[in-house]
């Protein structure tokens, strides 16, 4: 069995600039020998982290909802690719409450010195981060690389590669750009190469 990279797709829209995007760095992961997983945020039903504090001692939320499935899947994955675009210099909000909900790891980690990322899985585990913003303005991705290096920190993925667009107002649609979705595909091949070449 291949390695397996979680491709998380932060974007309401599956067919969108975002999605071909991360399509395009799962497929390089694959043709590099990984098996690959799509999850889109959108279609997950889950609340906003309460600050319960269950998972103060336990290693999961007391929430029962769809995270409760991510939860193992990020625990067993080999590596990730987590593709967004930028809304208001942030973190798409549905997006941001599925990185909130990772409390569960952050207080494994942090608080009780019990992290669920096996350490030897951890030592490979790299994060793939592909944005995209329609304006063209300086530190237009500050905010978000800020909060995606928390969130891959949290859940023991070392934050690894980066492919970053701005100006897609002009842009528009990124089947204009095979340049693009050229770099979008190698990232995710190197990112896979790296894994199956162990």
């Amino acid at each position: 069995m291949g390695k397996k990279i979680i491709g998380v797709l932060g974007s309401p829209l599956t067919e969108g600039n975002t999605a071909q995007l991360l399509e395009q760095a799962l497929k390089g992961a694959r043709d590099a020998g990984c098996e690959t997983e799509t999850i889109s945020v959108s279609s997950l039903e889950f609340d906003a982290c309460m600050e319960m504090m269950f998972c103060r001692e336990h290693s999961t939320c007391i929430i029962d909802d769809d995270m409760q499935k991510i939860y193992p899947t990020f625990q067993e994955m080999d590596s990730l690719v987590l593709a967004t675009p930028v809304m208001t210099m942030g973190i798409p909000g549905k997006l941001k409450s599925f990185m909130d909900r990772f409390q569960v790891f952050f207080m494994a980690k942090y608080l009780r010195k019990e992290p669920l990322v096996d350490k030897n899985l951890k030592k490979h585990r790299k994060g793939l981060f592909i944005c995209i913003s329609g304006m063209n303005i300086p530190d237009v991705f500050k905010g978000v690389k800020m909060s995606v290096h928390a969130f891959f920190d949290i859940i023991d993925c070392q934050y690894s590669d980066e492919l970053l667009i701005n100006d897609m107002d002009t842009i528009r649609d990124i089947r204009t750009r095979q340049d693009l979705l050229d770099s979008a595909y190698k990232k995710g091949y190197d990112l896979g190469k790296a894994l199956s070449g162990r």
